[in-house]
Formats: structure tokens, sequence, C-alpha cells
């Protein structure tokens, strides 16, 4: 039986969380050990576990802080076009905007995507009834 559902909120955010950690990894390099997505309404949150890369680890050991803090901002700024493209694909509404700060001392990033609107989402419940009726 092959049928087209509209995801549950579990699934766009499972998906999300791959499709970003994969992200990061092809476009710098670094593999974060956790990508954790949460979306609210019009809102997605991000928040990226051991998101700094090796070069910004050295340069904050090295007491170049402020460098580190810049590369770090430029990195964000980088990565912000394909992410706002990958977000819209698998939630089908574009992205307004990306809110972002990283913290060097913890390697943690935080993101908040604003969207044009809420997407379309099914009632996870839904499916179990599915598949009861299918039974």
């Amino acid at each position: 039986m092959t049928t087209s559902l509209t995801p549950t909120r579990g699934q766009v955010e499972r998906t999300l969380e791959q499709r970003i950690q994969a992200l990061y990894r092809d476009q710098l390099g670094h593999q974060p050990s956790k990508v954790t997505c949460r979306l609210a309404e019009q809102n997605l949150t991000i928040i990226i576990e051991e998101s700094i890369t090796q070069p910004e680890h050295l340069l904050v050991q090295t007491g170049r802080q402020e460098l580190a803090q810049q590369v770090r901002s430029d990195l964000d700024e980088a990565i912000q076009p394909p992410l706002k493209e990958l977000i819209a694909e698998v939630l089908k509404v574009s992205v307004v905007e990306i809110l972002s700060d990283a913290t060097l001392e913890t390697g943690r990033t935080g993101m908040i995507a604003i969207l044009a609107e809420a997407p379309t989402l099914r009632d996870p419940a839904s499916l179990s009834r599915t598949r009861k009726k299918a039974s």
C-alpha cells in the first residue's frame, strides 16, 4: 500500500536533525555530536552540540578568543543559505530569518528559524488509527 502521508511533527524534527548534522559534516568537515530540533508553529529551534570546529578550539586554546568568535560568526553566516534551503525543503515553507549564536566555551550553537507560516503536519494519532483500519 503506497500512500503519500503528511509527516508528523516528530518525523520532520528527526529528518531535520539528521540533515542538519549531515550539512555540517559536508560543509564544514565537522560533525556535531547531536542536533536537536523543536518545531512550534512558525518557529524552529535548533540546538547543535559540539558545533565548534577544531581550528576554533585551537584559536581559543592559544588565547585568540576574539578571532575564534569572528571565525564562528563567519561560519554561521556562511552556513545560513544552505540551512535555509534545507529547512524549506523539509518543512515545505519558506524561512524568513535565522537567528543564531554560539558559545565557544560550551561548544553549543543555538538557532531559531522564523518560518513564513506554520508547516502542514499530521497528528501522530491519525497514523495509529490508519494502521488499525488497515488490519
